[in-house]
């Protein structure tokens, strides 16, 4: 194992009330509704392996405050740290940070010490524990009514004995909570129980919170997040996204691991942890166990909408849940209910995967209702949106959302129909060999004629030919380049079809980058042969068919961090580019965009027209 992973830790959360060490004088609880007017915030601080502190601070409190107060509570080591927030470094300023806010507390050195792990809270400057409840909300946002409501009633039922229930299926963490009579109404996944985290209780360890994940573009600790940013960005219930929140949640049933490889403690003691908290859905089957044919083609065009949006990277049949509708007029009729979004918002643009994309029903033209909700999406609105309700989400994530709405938008106006949508951002392999998808290279293009446009004003010396460099670059990774004729093209930009084999690829060494640090620009990519589905390994137990599991099976053999992953090759990357840069480049995109979606009517039209469905069938 890599030497950049620390030993295990104890995650005891300490929600305590302190006297401060550094000025004189407590903070009490009950003045944290007053927020901006006091200038006290309540805030989470998560170390990198999943140990969680609440404090409040206020306008004279820096970042020193803040590791100062987890150093004692925790013992936890806090030299040569970095106390973030999204993408932000916290140094002296603190004001960035919102109330309720989860912040990050990671070491940024190589060589990391394994002998002093997260313990319980010693220190004589915790007064006594927080006034806050078992469960509680990060965030203010109106669409939190139902998920209060839950709340309630499992909070309810803690208190008269009713335990969760661990989910056994999928590779992350999850937990069933239930109301006094015993029903579930909630799924609850901790963020350092994800796959590979820390505290993963079916032995998928290995890497600290912040690192790359399941997906190399989706950082361990951060699916919750995106669960909540698809349910936030379901305007209207259009997709029928379950409710869906960020809390802190305290309960003696979540996992810790007392050790690297996955060994569960077998001390029981309540611990609180940062989750994603969704409603659960009572449903008959997901979509891998029922006919397509049977799935109204309106829940389809919904949920391929949201999914094309926040581009999608996981989008398989056992995350489609299906809720028959037998009613009077509704026989053999189905609901479809979308769930596990935490692979959704890569930080760059990687192949999605779109179950629906071959579905009947994907083919057919939006309807007039559908092309309405379309047109009135403002992917502008979509990132203040996020940044106002997610403050911690990643620049990166926003604006591969803002591409991807605006490619829905414009492809939908010019007549584009799903499923042609969803192929034009799906990537092709030739003999093996994973090539970019119809979008990637429009967004190649936008960067080669930004960069020749900028190079008009710039003068270059000693060099023959400019190529732009459009993929990631990690401070200590080492690339090889395969030279291939045509990357960039010197004639307007033509149909993928015929420049596909003109491509090289970036190929990263296999060794990775042991200096990692919390700053860095991006994520390292290497290329994988195949296209991956999530299906037989889901985030946290994504299916819900499961009534009544009676506790968490372990696998005999623990799945490693540094075993190989999947990598997905990144061909193009949006977040190193400023804001000029960015607004040019989103300029030149629109533009490309005509011309693209006119040759993709174009081969569609001069293909043999694809087989339907029988009249008979009614979708």
């Amino acid at each position: 194992m890599s030497s950049k992973f620390d030993s295990p830790v104890q995650t005891e959360m300490a929600l305590a009330l302190f006297k401060n060490p550094l000025t004189s004088g407590e903070r009490h609880g009950s003045s944290i509704c007053d927020g901006k007017a006091t200038g006290r915030r309540r805030v989470f601080v998560q170390t990198e392996k999943g140990c969680v502190l609440g404090m409040e601070l206020d306008r004279t409190d820096n970042a020193h405050t803040v590791k100062r107060r987890l150093h004692v509570a925790l013992n936890f080591p806090i030299e040569e740290t970095s106390l973030t927030f999204g993408d932000m470094v916290l140094k002296n300023d603190l004001t960035a940070v919102r109330n309720d806010s989860p912040l990050l507390l990671s070491r940024n050195f190589l060589h990391r010490s394994s002998s002093t792990p997260c313990l319980s809270p010693t220190g004589r400057d915790i007064q006594q524990k927080d006034q806050s409840g078992p469960i509680e909300i990060l965030g203010n946002s109106n669409q939190f009514s139902k998920i209060k409501q839950l709340v309630k009633e499992i909070v309810k039922a803690m208190k008269n004995g009713v335990s969760p229930l661990p989910v056994n299926s999928g590779l992350g963490g999850a937990y069933y909570f239930r109301t006094i009579r015993g029903e579930c109404i909630a799924i609850i996944k901790p963020t350092d129980e994800e796959p590979f985290a820390p505290n993963n209780p079916k032995g998928f360890v290995g890497k600290a919170l912040g690192q790359p994940g399941l997906k190399r573009s989706v950082r361990v600790g951060e699916t919750g997040y995106r669960e909540v940013a698809a349910y936030l960005l379901d305007y209207d219930h259009f997709a029928n996204v379950p409710a869906t929140a960020l809390v802190k949640i305290t309960h003696s049933i979540f996992n810790v691991n007392d050790s690297m490889n996955g060994i569960v403690s077998q001390n029981k003691n309540p611990r609180s942890k940062i989750a994603s908290f969704q409603q659960f859905i009572l449903h008959d089957f997901d979509a891998s166990d029922y006919g397509t044919s049977s799935f109204p083609v309106s829940a389809v065009h919904r949920i391929g909408i949201l999914d094309i949006r926040i581009l999608n990277t996981d989008r398989h049949a056992g995350n489609l849940l299906v809720r028959r509708l037998d009613g009077v007029g509704q026989f053999g009729q189905a609901e479809l209910i979308p769930i596990d979004h935490g692979l959704c918002l890569p930080e760059n643009l990687e192949d999605p995967y779109f179950e629906w994309i071959h579905w009947p029903q994907a083919s057919i033209p939006f309807s007039d209702d559908e092309l309405e909700y379309i047109a009135n999406l403002d992917p502008a609105h979509d990132v203040e949106m996020l940044r106002a309700e997610l403050p911690m989400i990643r620049d990166a994530c926003l604006r591969v959302l803002f591409l991807c709405t605006t490619f829905l938008k414009e492809a939908a106006s010019y007549g584009l129909c799903l499923a042609e949508i969803g192929e034009m951002m799906s990537r092709e392999f030739q003999k093996g060999v994973e090539e970019p998808s119809e979008l990637e290279f429009l967004c190649m293009e936008a960067r080669r004629i930004v960069a020749q446009e900028m190079l008009s004003f710039t003068p270059i010396s000693n060099t023959d030919e400019f190529q732009f460099d459009i993929d990631f670059e990690d401070a200590g990774s080492e690339f090889t380049l395969n030279p291939a004729p045509q990357l960039f093209f010197s004639e307007p930009f033509h149909s993928s079809i015929s420049c596909r084999n003109h491509l090289f690829k970036l190929e990263e060494s296999t060794e990775e980058d042991e200096a990692e640090s919390n700053d860095e620009k991006g994520l390292s990519f290497a290329p994988i042969p195949t296209t991956i589905s999530m299906k037989n390994g889901c985030l946290g137990g994504s299916k819900h068919r499961q009534r009544q599991p009676s506790g968490i099976k372990l696998f005999s053999t623990h799945k490693s961090a540094n075993d190989p992953l999947s990598r997905s090759v990144s061909f193009v990357k949006l977040a190193d580019m400023n804001e000029e840069n960015w607004g040019l480049f989103l300029d030149k995109f629109v533009e490309l965009l005509g011309p693209a979606f006119a040759r993709r009517k174009a081969a569609t039209l001069g293909q043999k027209q694809r087989q339907r469905l029988g009249t008979s069938c009614k979708f």
